[in-house]
């Protein structure tokens, strides 16, 4: 994993960076939109992030739902984006200086070409969304930008994230952090399959990896803590001031109670995982490591001249004499002064030579 990122330094020792993704859960409201993001910042986000279309650019009017629509029961992707594509480019930027008032960095997806446009002096990262990951026009036009990208990696394979980095990488991008996701809305825990972040660290060795997350919110926060544990460096999880709202986004996506629990949540775990990626002695360790090891002792009287063999010794601790791990060696020694019962050796006492 790279040490330094667009974002902000990210490691495998750091906590991750969270984006709380809005998306358009503000409903075409830009005053709610405001709202939503002093609460994204209020619960400890890095980032909030919104989505940037027009449904005519973006679907035609019969594509079908592909969501649960026992949970949002718009038929068509057109008229559910419809609903929801009323704000102007002067909106986007009244958001992205929002976010700059109140701290937090500004994020939004394009969709469509002249979305990109209209966000290349609005984002220092771009964003593209799983389904556009084989969009070729758009992500070369993202790609011109010059800007870093956030590549979500829902529905693909390995032959498809790696076509997509290509493009990016050739169009002029200078760092791609992908993102493990399960493209299903809401996605169960039997299809969250977070053991594909590892996978996709280890193809992928030069990049940050990290989660877009569309299980249902737990009070533990399960899901994403578990995705942390296992490498995932950057965390985004749909966001909305209300969980009870029907429809859209606003079920599977957590509030700012679940954002400020989350985050404490993962400074704790980040706690718990420690400054060592390399299996090695801490520093809290070295009493014991020193005194619950053990010494190799005379477990009888032993005078001077006695080759030495197993019933004369005995490993008792502390591990301040000859190290229990150099019983081989000590075994065939010859004494060269009187040793009582109970005593350390020393390898002052002790010929080696033709043992």
């Amino acid at each position: 994993m790279q040490d330094l990122n667009p974002l902000r330094n990210l490691s495998t020792f750091s906590r991750p960076y969270i984006i709380a993704e809005i998306g358009v859960n503000h409903e075409g409201s830009l005053s709610l939109a405001h709202q939503l993001i002093d609460q994204a910042k209020k619960g400890g986000a890095d980032a909030a992030k919104f989505q940037t279309y027009k449904a005519d650019k973006l679907a035609m009017r019969d594509s079908p739902a592909y969501w649960d629509q026992s949970e949002e029961s718009t038929p068509s992707q057109w008229e559910l984006f419809k609903k929801y594509d009323s704000l102007s480019a002067v909106d986007y930027q009244s958001l992205a200086e929002h976010c700059r008032d109140v701290g937090i960095d500004f994020m939004s997806t394009p969709f469509d070409l002249e979305a990109v446009d209209g966000l290349r002096d609005l984002v220092r990262v771009f964003k593209v969304a799983s389904a556009d990951i084989d969009n070729v026009p758009l992500l070369r036009k993202v790609g011109q930008c010059s800007k870093p990208v956030v590549l979500s990696t829902g529905g693909s394979d390995i032959p498809e994230i790696e076509r997509a980095v290509h493009e990016l990488r050739t169009a002029g991008v200078p760092q791609i952090i992908l993102l493990h996701c399960i493209l299903a809305y809401p996605t169960k825990n039997e299809d969250a399959n977070l053991l594909m972040i590892s996978h996709l660290a280890t193809h992928f060795p030069d990049l940050v990896i990290g989660i877009s997350d569309h299980t249902v919110p737990t009070r533990d926060n399960l899901a994403l803590v578990t995705a942390y544990a296992l490498g995932a460096r950057v965390i985004e999880k749909h966001f909305t001031h209300d969980r009870s709202l029907p429809g859209n986004d606003h079920y599977h996506a957590i509030d700012t109670d679940g954002l400020r629990s989350l985050v404490s949540t993962l400074d704790r775990s980040q706690n718990l995982l420690g400054s060592k990626s390399v299996k090695e002695p801490v520093e809290a360790e070295l009493n014991s490591r020193k005194f619950a090891r053990r010494s190799i002792c005379a477990v009888r009287d032993i005078q001077p001249g006695v080759r030495l063999e197993e019933h004369h010794l005995i490993c008792l601790r502390p591990g301040t004499g000859i190290s229990s791990g150099e019983w081989d060696d000590v075994i065939g020694s010859t004494t060269t002064q009187f040793i009582a019962a109970g005593t350390a050796l020393d390898p002052a006492w002790l010929n080696t030579q033709g043992s």
